[in-house]
């Protein structure tokens, strides 16, 4: 039986299995969801040892449990180590779902849920496609899964995982879908992601909330101050205004740019997509460049004072925000951090005093395109869709891809199949049942040519 048989024959029973993993709120930033991340992680262990992976395990850490497995056939053979996580964003705002986000649907061949395509959905294609391999006795590398639960909220766990585990995951290549591809007919491999620095500011005013009429334009209220500051971190080109902020920022030449340029993108559709008017960002630098090659700082939320129903009229003692940094190659995360740290107390006027509570970060990482790795990915995907993928640079960032070449030494191919509209970490997350088949098609295909 060949693998497209196979995978034809069990197309419903894979869908089922994917839905039940779906159906588990494995919300990793929520203590409340604990016992749900926990089964998750059982249900995964349980999906390998139904397939045939050997010597699976959950390592427990100091958070979520880590989940390993693996079959070698023959320790001559090259290794691949499969890395995904299994813990998902949480799904608010829930009112702008127009499904329940645990209540797996599919609508318009897509599937809808929280972690369809981020990254339940697309991890989950190598199980199954391990599955067809060794269904089907095609299976031509050793393989090792590293399924973790906290990659959403940094895979702080996960790094003193690696460090004391080098052995158990020795490997040639480490093969990663947590990315996506340009479009259904245009495949692509994610040869870049940025780095990460996030941070959570508080800026306190007076001792306790205070009625605004009696104090009103007396004393500073700290939702006001935060405002200022953040509007401050950006200059009218929209460059970010931290010092020595660039200094390390990679300069891509111009024929560089060109190169990017070339890659399939229509500033139209993406605006109707987003339904906006018009883009927005630094000045001189096109959409693809602003959400690939250069930082950027956002505020990812923000609060303070008095939002339920109705009114009341309180200067607040506190303000709060949530910002992330995301870093280019060369920019070190907690260089960044202690920058943004150092500027944001020191714009802060008397009235306020301020606090800077770092949260999780990461290197960027560029991946070479003429390693054995990148080219067995780029054969198997001109094999299944026809066309030779283009090597892109993204936006996103996934931390834990350069500790992995730090500590095991090894390059990770970034062979995604999401598409930028599947609305990863928003309402009504989904991922295409083309793209699901597809990449349970197309991975088989990279293990072939990565042992040739």
């Amino acid at each position: 039986m060949t693998h497209l048989e196979y995978i034809k024959k069990n197309k419903d029973r894979f869908l089922k299995e994917l839905f039940e993993l779906l159906e588990q709120p494995s919300i990793s930033a929520n203590p409340k969801y604990k016992d749900s991340v926990f089964n998750t992680a059982k249900m995964v262990k349980d999906n390998l040892d139904q397939i045939g992976i050997e010597n699976t395990k959950l390592f427990q850490t100091k958070g979520y449990p880590i989940v390993y497995g693996e079959k070698i056939i023959d320790k001559t053979l090259p290794t691949v180590l499969i890395y995904g996580h299994y813990d998902v964003q949480p799904p608010d705002p829930l009112d702008l779902w127009h499904s329940d986000p645990f209540k797996p649907e599919i609508r318009n061949e897509k599937i809808y849920a929280r972690g369809a395509c981020d990254d339940k959905g697309q991890f989950f294609m190598h199980v199954k496609a391990a599955e067809t391999m060794l269904a089907t006795n095609s299976l031509t590398c050793n393989i090792k899964f590293m399924i973790e639960g906290e990659e959403e909220v940094g895979s702080e766990n996960l790094e003193d995982f690696v460090k004391n585990n080098k052995e158990l995951l020795s490997s040639d290549v480490i093969l990663i879908s947590d990315t996506g591809i340009i479009a259904n007919d245009t495949p692509s491999i994610t040869t870049g992601l940025r780095g990460l620095s996030y941070v959570e500011v508080e800026v306190t005013g007076p001792n306790r909330d205070l009625h605004s009429g009696l104090y009103g334009g007396a004393v500073a209220n700290p939702i006001n101050i935060l405002c200022k500051m953040i509007a401050s971190l950006h200059d009218e080109n929209n460059k970010i205004t931290i010092p020595n902020f660039y200094d390390h920022v990679e300069i891509i030449s111009e024929e560089q740019r060109k190169l990017m340029a070339q890659a399939p993108f229509n500033i139209d559709a993406y605006k109707q997509e987003l339904d906006i008017d018009d883009v927005y960002g630094e000045r001189n630098f096109s959409t693809m460049e602003r959400n690939s090659i250069r930082p950027t700082l956002d505020v990812n939320g923000i609060w303070g004072g008095y939002t339920e129903e109705g009114a009341k009229t309180v200067i607040p003692s506190k303000a709060y925000a949530k910002i992330s940094m995301r870093l280019v190659p060369h920019q070190k995360s907690d260089e960044i951090t202690k920058l943004f740290e150092n500027h944001f107390k020191s714009i802060a006027p008397k009235s306020v005093t301020v606090k800077v509570r770092p949260h999780h970060g990461g290197e960027a990482y560029v991946s070479p395109t003429n390693e054995k790795g990148y080219l067995a990915a780029s054969k198997a995907m001109e094999e299944t869709f026809g066309k030779t993928p283009v090597p892109v640079r993204t936006g996103g960032s996934i931390p834990i891809v350069a500790l992995f070449e730090k500590e095991l030494g090894l390059k990770s191919i970034l062979m995604g199949f999401g598409l930028d509209s599947d609305a990863i970490h928003s309402p009504n997350e989904h991922y295409g049942l083309f793209n699901f088949f597809k990449g349970i098609e197309t991975i088989p295909l990279f293990f072939k040519h990565f042992s040739q």
